[in-house]
């Protein structure tokens, strides 16, 4: 496959798919995502009890599913507890792949993101090889390449439990084209965990850590700490809150260091998640009216794009397209 060099210098990541838009982790969200103008299909990664890799949020399955109105399916409800914590509902590694296959996907913010709801049980759950191959469907289609983001969900848990998610996500990658300096399409591995980072050096694509905004991962965020960060990954995927934080009364502050440090360090800077929606958005940005009514995404967008960041999380991607396009027009 033909490779274009040109590949955008602030990529938009879907995030889920287009999951404003459609119930999350679909096929029918991650087209939509592409469609809308992102760049790579965000895919996270949990593992069936047949060692299958499955694009779900979580673990635990019932918010994004109709398994729990499947009478067949009762009795794998139960307690788990991952990273510790417990969750109790139903859990991917307690279905095969084939069982997953007979449910519907379902909107996770079902009172937030009502629309989408209509789309309940439509769409199946993808695998991450069937999400490659409408990844290079839409890279014909659209004339553009469109790459996969993959992350490792809990994946200390998943291997506390016999099924490790790193061997079959490289195997698959490998199978696929999708390793080496060259993939045929672009690529990033993400995980909150950097065991599973170091696990996945092999691929040699660009991995990213991923930072929360607790306690504990301050150190990271420091020059030093990202500097140690550079020796496991080529990028991080900070909580916004990180690159620009907000003040006491929840308005959008003035930017950190984190994105020079993080270039210092020899790190791009994908910031993590971007929602259009006013429940989402800082409170000086928000519009008159109910809590899913879009705000001032653009301002947004924009006050990241000057911060310097080099790729944005985002669950509207045609927003995120529109915000760049008008940026670097101005810039």
């Amino acid at each position: 496959m033909r490779k274009n060099k040109q590949e955008p210098a602030i990529p938009i990541i879907s995030h889920r798919g287009a999951s404003g838009h459609r119930p999350e982790h679909t096929l029918g969200s991650y087209e939509l995502g592409a469609r809308h103008g992102g760049d790579f299909l965000e895919v996270d990664l949990v593992a069936t009890a047949d060692g299958e890799l499955v694009a779900r949020h979580e673990a635990r399955i019932d918010d994004t599913t109709d398994v729990a109105e499947r009478p067949e399916f009762a009795d794998r409800r139960t307690t788990r507890t991952i990273d510790g914590r417990e969750h109790t509902g139903w859990f991917a590694q307690d279905f095969t792949l084939a069982e997953i296959r007979t449910l519907g996907a379902t909107e996770r913010l079902r009172e937030l993101r009502a629309d989408n709801t209509a789309h309940d049980g439509r769409y199946a759950i993808p695998t991450l090889s069937e999400i490659i191959d409408l990844a290079e469907r839409l890279t014909a289609e659209l004339g553009r390449r469109i790459g996969v983001y993959p992350e490792t969900k809990h994946p200390a848990y998943h291997a506390s439990v016999g099924l490790d998610l790193e061997p079959p996500l490289l195997a698959l990658l490998r199978e696929r084209g999708l390793t080496g300096p060259e993939p045929d399409l672009p690529v990033f591995l993400q995980s909150f965990e950097s065991q599973s980072l170091a696990k996945l050096e092999d691929a040699e694509v660009p991995r990213v850590l991923l930072m929360g905004t607790e306690e504990h991962w301050q150190p990271f965020t420091t020059p030093e700490g990202l500097a140690e960060v550079a020796g496991n990954a080529e990028a991080i995927g900070p909580d916004k809150r990180l690159v620009i934080p907000r003040d006491s009364e929840d308005n959008l502050g003035e930017p950190t260091s984190l994105v020079s440090d993080a270039h210092e360090a020899g790190l791009l800077v994908h910031p993590f998640t971007f929602r259009s929606e006013n429940r989402f958005l800082p409170a000086n940005l928000r519009s008159p009216g109910a809590e899913n009514d879009y705000g001032g995404f653009a301002a947004e967008y924009e006050a990241y794009f000057a911060a310097g960041v080099d790729g944005v999380f985002t669950d509207h991607s045609r927003h995120a397209h529109l915000c760049r396009e008008l940026f670097f027009q101005e810039s």
